[in-house]
């Protein structure tokens, strides 16, 4: 359910985007900026995570940080200017770290202990929060219902459903010893130049393989508008295209990763990326459209969760630490992307700047092989 409104909160919103653009009269380029100040607020959270979760544990945490990105969503519908809708993006993006970091490590003990894959199961449940979210979204555009109650409803339900959450989500007294020895360790333990040398692949294909999402939650409903020429009702179908077939991905991910392996599925994965995004670039008609957004979020279902799972278990880390740094690396990937897209498509064409999606998926097939379990890193 944490993931659930971790998803359903911001996807809420996305659909709306065209109008939020359409309102304040921005290029793509200021556009991207606009929507990058969500990245560059969860880069400025990125040190907070793992010391609250230690302090604090992963799910008070959790909740604490939903409470605050659904304050933060219910305001951008009321705001007088873009420099506010921007301001308040970046809160938006300082509470999603923290939130993010805090579920996926209480999703990781609870993993450990029941012995089988689920990491998958559990960004699903994140994506069908989005599905739901990004429906709902497109509905109340294709309805011209005002963007501020909209975004107000949306918050309430999700701040109902995260309190419920958290008291059904207590760890059984085994697991909370156990962390509770983890976080024991010093929190200034020193990542080594092997550490490094481990983690920053995986927090490349962290940035790779959220790239697809990034591409559908923020120039894809424009891309429909833009290129497609559909109306604002419309628009949000290519993100709910991406993840209905995102949440599919990662409800088969963990049957599928217990089969074949993560790096087989990973790279699977890479070439459906490639695939949509040919088919989004070359043949702009919305039924191929949709289909290749559809193609990128089945494939990019893998990437992220088994990027993190194998961040998470490096040895000589504290406990968070690992998942912390990975979503660290792959949110500064947010921040650079969206001006880059918007830069891009305002010099030549929103097309060719979503070419970016093909190289996301050589890149992810290519760096597959890193989520195979790592070796101890020597010390120095």
């Amino acid at each position: 359910m944490m993931f659930f409104t971790n998803g359903f909160l911001i996807a809420n919103l996305l659909p709306r985007y065209p109008e939020v653009k359409q309102a304040f009269g921005l290029s793509n380029t200021e556009f991207g900026v606009v929507v990058a100040m969500m990245a560059l607020g969860s880069i400025i959270a990125s040190w907070l995570p793992a010391p609250l979760i230690r302090r604090f544990g992963a799910g008070p945490v959790a909740l604490a940080g939903t409470v605050a990105i659904a304050a933060s969503i219910a305001a951008i519908g009321f705001a007088p200017h873009v420099l506010l809708v921007a301001a308040v993006l970046a809160v938006t993006g300082f509470s999603d770290a923290v939130t993010d970091t805090a579920q996926n490590v209480h999703g990781l003990l609870v993993e450990d202990a029941y012995g089988k894959s689920i990491i998958n199961s559990l960004h699903a449940l994140w994506s069908f929060g989005a599905f739901t979210g990004g429906a709902i979204g497109a509905w109340a555009a294709s309805q011209e219902i005002p963007l501020g109650p909209h975004l107000v409803v949306a918050a309430v339900v999700a701040i109902m459903l995260a309190a419920l959450a958290i008291a059904l989500s207590r760890l059984p007294a085994d697991l909370v010893r156990r962390s509770a020895e983890a976080t024991g360790r010093p929190e200034s333990t020193r990542l080594t130049r092997a550490m490094w040398l481990l983690l920053l692949p995986l927090g490349l294909l962290t940035i790779v393989g959220i790239l697809p999402e990034e591409a559908a939650m923020n120039w894809a409903a424009l891309y429909l508008v833009q290129v497609v020429e559909t109306p604002f009702g419309v628009a949000g179908l290519g993100f709910v295209s991406m993840i209905a077939a995102q949440t599919v991905g990662r409800l088969l991910g963990d049957l599928a990763t217990d089969r074949w392996g993560a790096v087989a599925v990973m790279r699977t994965g890479g070439i459906l990326i490639a695939l949509g995004g040919l088919l989004i670039v070359a043949v702009p008609v919305l039924p191929l459209v949709l289909l290749g957004f559809a193609l990128i979020g089945f494939g990019c279902a893998t990437v992220v969760p088994a990027a993190y799972a194998a961040a998470g278990r490096l040895p000589g880390l504290p406990e968070g630490a690992g998942v912390a740094i990975a979503s660290w690396l792959l949110r500064i990937g947010f921040l650079a992307t969206p001006p880059l897209v918007g830069f891009v498509s305002d010099q030549t064409s929103l097309r060719v700047a979503l070419g970016i999606l093909v190289v996301a998926g050589v890149a992810v097939f290519a760096l597959a092989h890193r989520v195979r379990s790592t070796p101890t890193p020597a010390a120095g």
